[in-house]
């Protein structure tokens, strides 16, 4: 018997892709931090094996560092530094890549395991590869983020950062999703299609402002205008319009100024989404879901204008990062809720007000 075909839903498959979606967040943050501390750019060379393997000697640190004032960086930004100091950037580049190998593992062997058991729901199978085959994509990804900065300039251009934060923020809540079908099976209820809609929407947008801030970061514009609301005494900063269509990726006053409008209006969206869920009574755990949303964009909201006014330290920074992993992870847990919700619970219309 095709264990594939009778089996719609696994505990086990959901817990391994619920750890899965965690190893990735905790990436996530990680690179935050690699960013953070100008660490990225430590590691010059891409081996997707060997690299896993650090300098063991003095020989091999000094071969490391001597590569590493071969590039822009150093002669511009860090000139001068001891060898002490290059190992504490090393690390934590070396850390993000070994987290990145150690994702993979974890999710390509359980994953083969579960194929030759036949305890992998069919339905998911396509699903996984597609996840597996972007985590293999995510890799790439990353050292041509990489490779950006080893030759003439002296950090990652911000669009190939946003481009490898975004695919990260797509696999975490590729799993998150993957994992809630694995422990609950497949549902064919039809629910309403504009909450469906909002509920896709709100998620899409707060994958959009993932991006943006992605570009703030990769531009490094959260070091400037570091007032709030205004920027330098300005509603809108100056921006360089010479430079064409690419302003709208390396201007850093452009970057953080449409990075502010996102959340302004993410923040209106989502408050508007809690309030509607509310009154229209949705079904068990939706107007849950929608206020936890709301929830996390304001509290993110909050966090950045505390991260901007304090010119982004590191803890902050990381942190703004880590809250923005958490509100799109739940932006795709409500959308999954709402998909899940049963048609007559929504026709009772809105809840009374008393007024």
């Amino acid at each position: 018997m095709n264990r594939f075909v009778n089996q719609d839903r696994s505990r086990a498959v959901a817990l391994w892709l619920f750890l899965s979606a965690a190893m990735v967040f905790a990436m996530v943050v990680i690179g935050g931090v690699t960013r953070l501390t100008g660490s990225g750019l430590s590691i010059t060379e891409w081996k997707p094996i060997m690299g896993a393997i650090p300098p063991l000697n003095a020989a091999q640190w000094a071969e490391a560092f001597d590569k590493y004032k071969a590039i822009p960086q150093y002669a511009q930004v860090n000139a001068g530094m001891s060898l002490g100091e290059f190992q504490g950037i090393f690390w934590w580049e070396w850390l993000h890549r070994l987290v990145g190998r150690l994702i993979g593992v974890v999710f390509a062997v359980p994953f083969l395991v579960f194929l030759l058991l036949r305890r992998m729901p069919k339905r998911l199978i396509v699903r996984c590869l597609v996840l597996l085959g972007l985590g293999g994509l995510q890799g790439l990804i990353g050292w041509w983020m990489v490779s950006s900065g080893l030759s003439e300039r002296v950090d990652v251009a911000p669009e190939r950062l946003a481009t490898h934060l975004g695919l990260a923020f797509l696999i975490f809540a590729g799993l998150i999703w993957t994992g809630l079908e694995a422990w609950s099976g497949s549902d064919h209820s039809r629910s309403p299609r504009g909450w469906t809609w909002g509920a896709g929407l709100l998620l899409g947008a707060v994958f959009l402002q993932c991006l943006l801030g992605g570009l703030v970061a990769g531009a490094k514009a959260g070091f400037i205008y570091t007032d709030w609301p205004m920027m330098n005494g300005a509603v809108f900063p100056p921006v360089e319009w010479g430079k064409g269509a690419i302003a709208f990726l390396h201007d850093q006053g452009l970057v953080q100024f449409n990075h502010r409008v996102g959340a302004y209006l993410l923040l209106a969206a989502g408050t508007a989404y809690a309030i509607h869920a509310w009154r229209w009574r949705l079904a068990e755990g939706l107007g849950l879901s929608a206020f936890v949303l709301a929830g996390g964009l304001w509290l993110q909201a909050g966090l950045g204008v505390v991260t901007l006014m304090h010119a982004v330290p590191i803890a902050l920074g990381a942190l703004h990062q880590a809250v923005a992993a958490l509100v799109l992870g739940a932006a795709t847990v409500n959308l999954w809720l709402v998909r899940r919700s049963r048609p007559r619970l929504f026709m009772s219309g809105p809840r009374s007000t008393g007024l």
